[in-house]
């Protein structure tokens, strides 16, 4: 076993999690490592979606010119197509709140990953590539230490932090790891070149055995993300391709629209998901991104929720860091528990409210024809989800009534255009 090196804080794990945190303990003044297994540029399966507010993230990394430079397409909002055919499109600037641009971005993780990563190096943090932490190192007292990898090296540190994704090394080290029982769903995803009618919204299109996403990632490409039950797996083991090239050409909305498209990237499965960790510490350690929480890919939070979550665990750490005592350290980080919480919990509520949308046909129908008939009410919610209108803003009596229960007559005229309603004020901000 080679010799303990020693440096403030380990991250395990270099996408947006990890980056976003490295560059702000690194901007501090901490002598930050970030380790991962993978040699960057690596693609990851994943929607490839960034919300509107994720652009202002990006912007404080001062690299959000990089990322639009890279050929990142813009786009404007949602097309949601329900079982029943019906088309609802919300855009982010018909909301009467505005986030840090009217547009989201769709852009390959091979290229924003390398780009984030890069910052969080410029900015002094030390970036591992190709080492695989396998353990996490405790005192006596159960408190983490630091992180050995497959080579054998130990790694101290004043503290670990599991930014390594949904099967988590660090949470499950830790005993932190915990897979909830619903909803249990498999994606196969990958890139086609010349898919037809591509429009400047992101698409999803839910039927009654699972739905696909697809959206422009720029240079000419379209990431497809399909998402299927838990039952399916057999079938998706049986072969991959095979399963999604079926899948697609039996929905005849989308069949025209690749028969002339060509796959460009494997196809690549992940899953099952809904996970979230009993809490986000332990005594000398901290989760965040995915390692933390992942639900469903429907709402293509995960990035957004990655950049702010690193953004959000910095003054915590550096608290933690600076604690006169073990107690104090391990407040500083049940703090940042609590602030996780009021930052992310209602977009937990919508995302588990969606999630059982999309897996009922009728209640998903029933929504569809609600949003299609009030544009205020789908710009809304897609503002929610694009994390630039408060949660509240959907998670009040009115809304829920008025998309699941008042009579569809009434739906088109009750209650009055949102614009104006007391959840959604102009000073608000995600």
């Amino acid at each position: 076993m080679t010799s303990p090196r020693c440096a403030d804080v380990v991250i395990v794990g270099g996408g947006p999690a990890g980056s976003s945190l490295a560059f702000t303990l690194a901007q501090a003044g901490v002598h930050v490592v970030v380790l991962d297994r993978a040699r960057f540029p690596r693609p990851k399966p994943c929607a490839e979606y960034l919300s509107p507010q994720a652009s202002r993230v990006l912007a404080d990394m001062g690299v959000l010119a990089d990322v639009e430079r890279s050929g990142a397409a813009q786009l404007a909002g949602m097309v949601i197509r329900a079982p029943n055919g019906i088309r609802v499109v919300g855009e982010f600037a018909g909301c009467a709140m505005k986030g840090f641009r009217d547009r989201g971005l769709s852009v390959r993780r091979e290229i924003l990953d390398a780009i984030v990563l890069d910052a969080a190096r410029r900015a002094g943090a030390e970036v591992r590539e190709g080492v695989r932490v396998t353990d996490v190192v405790r005192d006596g007292h159960g408190r983490a230490r630091g992180v050995r990898t497959l080579s054998g090296e130990r790694l101290e540190a004043g503290l670990v932090v599991g930014a390594d994704g949904l099967r988590s090394v660090v949470a499950r080290r830790l005993g932190l790891a915990h897979v909830a029982r619903w909803p249990r769903r498999y994606a196969l995803v990958t890139h086609y070149r010349d898919v037809g009618d591509m429009g400047p919204c992101g698409e999803m299109h839910v039927e009654s055995g699972g739905y696909v996403g697809i959206a422009d990632v720029g240079s000419g490409l379209t990431t497809v993300a399909l998402v299927v039950p838990r039952r399916r797996a057999a079938a998706i083991g049986a072969g991959r391709e095979a399963f999604l090239d079926r899948w697609l050409a039996a929905r005849p909305q989308l069949a025209p629209r690749f028969a002339r498209a060509t796959r460009v990237s494997p196809v690549v499965a992940t899953g099952p998901f809904a996970s979230r960790a009993r809490r986000a510490w332990a005594p000398g350690a901290a989760l965040v991104g995915d390692a933390a929480d992942f639900f469903d890919p429907f709402t293509g939070e995960g990035i957004y929720a990655a950049l702010r979550g690193g953004e959000l665990l910095g003054p915590f750490v550096l608290e933690a860091l600076g604690a006169a005592s073990a107690a104090a350290s391990a407040e500083a980080l049940a703090a940042y528990e609590r602030a996780r919480r009021r930052e992310f919990g209602g977009k937990w509520t919508v995302e588990w409210i969606i999630g059982a949308v999309v897996g009922s046909p009728r209640l998903m129908n029933r929504a569809a024809r609600v949003l299609a008939a009030r544009k205020d009410m789908a710009d809304l919610l897609v503002g929610v989800t694009g994390d630039f209108v408060p949660a509240s803003a959907v998670l009040n009596a009115r809304y829920v009534l008025t998309l699941f229960v008042l009579p569809l007559a009434h739906a088109t005229r009750y209650p009055p255009a949102f614009r104006g309603h007391p959840h959604v004020s102009h000073n608000d901000r995600s």
